[in-house]
């Protein structure tokens, strides 16, 4: 809905919004590299002497959300978009996904099979058979 014609609400304002949570990407990698070092693995014996890393809390796109101070994870994907940040912003999400991508190899993967479709991995096949000039699609999943 638009604004009633008039409004006077925003005049004299010399910018509009919030101010950004970060301005210096350092700041930003530091902060990230924080949240990571606050959530490392630990040793846990999970049967007779078998050894495994697990994550004391696991971490999370919406961890790091929290911890950076944003308010939404879309306020956190909205850093990406900006130059000085886009590196920062997708090496931070490639780590998490590079964490539910190692946790699939571990008991109980599905949580990490869930996220990993939120970030747009699929898991299906195609598969497609041309015989005597008839194309056949076939999708599995």
């Amino acid at each position: 809905m638009a604004a009633p014609k008039g409004n006077k609400f925003a005049e004299g304002l010399d910018n509009s919004g919030r101010p950004p949570m970060f301005t210096d990407p350092a700041v930003l990698v530091e902060k990230i590299s924080q949240y990571f070092e606050n959530h490392l693995p630990v040793e846990r014996e999970v049967d007779d002497g078998v050894i495994e890393m697990v994550y004391q809390r696991p971490v999370t796109i919406t961890g790091i959300c929290l911890f950076l101070g944003f308010e939404s994870r879309q306020s956190f994907y909205d850093y990406e978009d900006k130059e000085e940040f886009t590196y920062i912003i997708k090496r931070a999400r490639l780590t998490i996904e590079s964490i539910y991508e190692e946790n699939l190899q571990g008991k109980m993967p599905t949580g990490s099979i869930f996220a990993l479709k939120n970030m747009g991995w699929i898991d299906k096949q195609e598969h497609q058979i041309d015989s005597s000039g008839i194309t056949i699609n076939l999708k599995h999943g």
